[in-house]
């Protein structure tokens, strides 16, 4: 994880060659010491598509985390507050959305909205929305109940500086563990609908566009599509192995 980040983040040191830039007398060549993962079928270096496209696939996690943080985080918090009847409507749309598979309605709000990063950004953050919301109105439940809540009640602290200085404060370890765990989930998805041509368009190097753009020459030259395809692999476990990590440090009970 901690490659990728760093790769991402010095990719013009790291790289030789600009990911758009073409040599159509270079096309699909194998491995070498000009090119470390050799060329795609434009004659573009892999390498540095994919050091490229780690930028991409981090700036996916977190747009479309904060994203699904902005709009589940206050509406899970309201569902635990604000009484029963806005509880079971809120939980009513979240159930409704949850009950669709992440990646179906993915591609339906894409189908709609159009083909592209902001939309496709759009629709993983729409469906993430009932993750956090369950899990911010579940923490909160057992929040509001607790001494220091009663006597933050009894002192007449109004409901801003209670969510504030209590809820937020009390949240943050499990939402940022939730946070680490969704973003390998927000590059698979992102990953797929580009594969599909419905998300981030060719030339940008993004991965899931790359393997879709290998894929006809798989015969030829398979380290078009394989080491996207493993970037993306070695991305997802390592948020995973992060999303662990942070999960055993954080709770106490361990």
């Amino acid at each position: 994880m901690a490659l990728i980040v760093l790769g991402a983040l010095f990719a013009p040191w790291l790289s030789h060659y600009d990911p758009y830039d073409q040599d159509l007398l270079n096309i699909l060549s194998a491995p070498s010491a000009e090119h470390w993962l050799g060329t795609d079928d434009y004659g573009r270096d892999i390498f540095s598509r994919i050091i490229y496209g780690a930028r991409i696939s981090l700036i996916e996690v977190v747009v479309s985390v904060a994203l699904s943080l902005a709009m589940g985080l206050p509406l899970g918090i309201m569902a635990a507050l604000c009484g029963k009847s806005v509880d079971h409507i809120i939980m009513w749309i979240m159930d409704v959305i949850f009950a669709f598979p992440g990646i179906v309605l993915a591609i339906l709000l894409v189908s709609v909205l159009g083909a592209g990063l902001i939309n496709m950004l759009l629709a993983i953050a729409i469906f993430s929305v009932p993750v956090y919301a369950r899990l911010s109105r579940n923490l909160t439940l057992g929040i509001k109940n607790m001494e220091y809540m009663e006597a933050a009640r009894a002192l007449g602290i109004g409901y801003r500086r209670q969510i504030i200085h209590y809820i937020l404060r009390n949240t943050l370890g499990p939402i940022t563990v939730q946070a680490t765990l969704t973003g390998g989930s927000v590059i698979l998805a992102a990953a797929s609908l580009s594969f599909l041509g419905m998300g981030v368009q060719p030339p940008m190097p993004e991965w899931g566009t790359m393997m879709s753009d290998g894929r006809n020459f798989l015969g030829i030259s398979l380290g078009i599509s394989l080491w996207p395809g493993l970037a993306i692999v070695l991305s997802v476990l390592g948020f995973n192995i992060l999303g662990d990590g942070l999960r055993d440090l954080l709770d106490t009970r361990l």
